[in-house]
């Protein structure tokens, strides 16, 4: 079954400016590959549409995400946006290609691979419970992660102390980006890919559902809000964000699924606060430490 998605751009004026917001980009790759095949229950593996993530796996504070009250979206905007999104059953010819996929991974995955992905990119998370304590012995590491992205593409000047404004602007977007994360994986609860085949190694155990990767919704919500920031970069972080979704199927953990799907979602995310005032108002102070 084709997949068809429709793009499209909203127009905002106020603030004394009109801004387009930049269309999603078409799904390519692998990514796009995988699409084409059937998502669709396969009775010959029926077996693994029994498994999914366990109620003795459930983390409290990931659910405590699920009950926080979003900076830029509606509760509305929310739950349309949990329900925009499925994964493919894991009986599926797609699922069963995304993990044959992975685990041609696993085979010709390099120690430089292994390290960039497991060591350097998948640290790296910015949690707003954290910054409720300046104090907080993660506090530091938490206000340098929001900013990764802008110093992996602009430069280590990019930092919250010389930017306050895109520093808030991130704070409320990565914030409701954690809210919609753990909303989905706990409303969907896909089985993580290892469960479903045994034969993969991951680099790293996992204690949330699969679907969608947070990593990769983290990447690319960024991306989207950066390239609003700075125009002229989009590629380059469109490419960062691109690279650490596929980090994540370095170390077999999530499905390619996983990772389109945050994409897409993430996309959305910004379309929804887009029509939000506070946003606007931020997203305005922001540009204009970079015009």
């Amino acid at each position: 079954m084709k997949k068809v998605i429709f793009f499209f751009a909203i127009l905002v004026t106020g603030y004394g400016y009109t801004q387009a917001l930049h269309p999603l980009e078409p799904v390519k790759n692998h990514y796009l590959e995988l699409q084409e095949l059937s998502a669709q229950p396969n009775p010959e593996r029926s077996s693994l549409d029994a498994l999914s993530f366990t109620p003795d796996q459930y983390n409290s504070v990931a659910l405590t995400y699920t009950l926080m009250a979003p900076a830029y979206l509606t509760s509305e905007q929310v739950y349309n946006l949990k329900n925009s999104v499925h994964f493919p059953a894991n009986s599926s010819d797609q699922t069963r290609a995304e993990l044959d996929f992975l685990l041609a991974w696993q085979q010709k995955r390099t120690p430089d691979q292994v390290h960039r992905t497991s060591k350097v990119l998948a640290p790296i998370g910015y949690w707003p419970h954290v910054d409720t304590k300046k104090n907080h012995e993660r506090y530091e590491g938490n206000v340098r992660d929001l900013m990764f992205e802008g110093r992996e593409v602009l430069g280590k000047q990019c930092t919250a102390a010389n930017y306050p404004a895109t520093f808030k602007l991130l704070q409320g977007v990565t914030k409701d980006m954690r809210i919609m994360e753990f909303t989905v994986k706990y409303h969907l609860l896909r089985a993580r890919p290892y469960v479903l085949e045994p034969n993969l190694k991951p680099l790293q155990i996992m204690g949330s559902p699969s679907f969608a990767s947070g990593h990769t919704l983290w990447a690319y919500i960024q991306a989207f809000t950066w390239s609003e920031l700075v125009p002229k970069k989009r590629q380059q972080f469109l490419d960062l964000a691109y690279e650490i979704g596929e980090s994540r199927e370095v170390m077999g953990i999530h499905y390619p699924s996983d990772e389109e799907a945050a994409r897409v979602l993430a996309h959305g995310m910004l379309t929804a606060m887009w029509t939000n005032p506070d946003f606007q108002a931020d997203l305005s102070a922001a540009k204009a430490e970079w015009n």
